[in-house]
């Protein structure tokens, strides 16, 4: 099989995951299945790096115990965001963080970006405006659209992360550290946020375990094709996550209007613009 269509399915199941929690969410809360999702992603990743384990180093703790952090935040509160606002909509605002990464690597670790990252901000920025609130008959962000914007910071802040470690870690170890660390980290704010445990559900278990073996199975699929698809062919594929999670957002009845539609193709635009020319940087670890 081609490497180009494995990513195109890690597309599809990344464009399907949005649309997957915000009906798990029917049963449980947004913090609690959160940490079970990415609990269990942990697990399936300890079955599968096995005795490497064995030569855990204290960086690989410590790199992970930080990703594991901005993985929390991005996304619990990505999921508290899809109580109130279309999966496809929020998978349109999540990919802000493509063209949003190089400027807060230019802020945090001084690398200035091209002029087409900028123009890819501005179409992205003007494709947000569109999308926000446009039902109402205006311009405004609801708390849904709010609190996914801010996760989209976490996001980027994941990326910057996973580059500024990539090269003194085992990407198979420090993996199995975040998802664990993002699932405690879930865990201990549903008392902050007053979220109780769910009562058993057995849907509950089994969407969390279908998106935590997306999660791995995604990792492993991004690490084998992009050993031989370059970074500017990859991002040219990854702009598909939020078209696909329109897909199917609209498969499932979800409608939205002409204005939200436009913005998130500009949103899309600017994925591609910023990234083109592609700089070569680590996959994302989770999704």
């Amino acid at each position: 099989m081609r490497p180009e269509w494995v990513l195109v399915g890690v597309t599809f199941l990344w464009g399907g995951t949005f649309l997957a929690v915000q009906t798990a969410l029917t049963w449980s809360g947004p913090l609690f299945f959160v940490g079970l999702r990415f609990a269990l992603a942990a697990g399936i990743m300890l079955l599968l790096a096995g005795r490497r384990l064995l030569r855990m180093t204290r960086q690989d703790v410590w790199a992970g115990i930080w990703i594991g952090l901005t993985i929390a935040l991005g996304y619990g509160m990505q999921t508290v965001g899809l109580q109130s606002i279309a999966s496809s909509k929020s998978a349109f605002i999540t990919a802000l963080y493509v063209p949003l990464v190089p400027i807060l690597q230019w802020i945090v670790l001084g690398r200035p970006p091209g002029k087409l990252t900028w123009v890819g901000v501005g179409l992205a920025t003007l494709g947000l405006m569109l999308i926000a609130g446009p039902e109402n008959g205006g311009i405004g962000f609801s708390f849904g659209e709010l609190i996914t914007i801010l996760s989209v910071l976490a996001i980027a802040g994941e990326v910057i992360l996973i580059s500024r470690f990539a090269r003194s870690v085992d990407a198979a170890r420090v993996t199995v550290v975040q998802l664990a660390a993002a699932s405690v980290f879930c865990f201990m704010a549903m008392g902050a946020q007053g979220e109780s445990v769910p009562a058993w559900d057995w849907r509950i278990l089994a969407f969390a375990g279908g998106l935590g073996l997306a999660s791995a199975l995604i990792q492993l699929a991004m690490n084998w094709a992009q050993r031989s698809v370059s970074a500017t062919r990859s991002t040219l594929i990854y702009a598909g996550e939020p078209v696909w999670a329109a897909i199917i957002g609209r498969i499932a009845g979800e409608v939205l209007p002409l204005t939200a539609l436009i913005g998130g193709a500009m949103i899309v635009m600017g994925m591609i613009l910023g990234e083109w020319p592609a700089r070569r940087r680590p996959g994302r670890l989770v999704d």
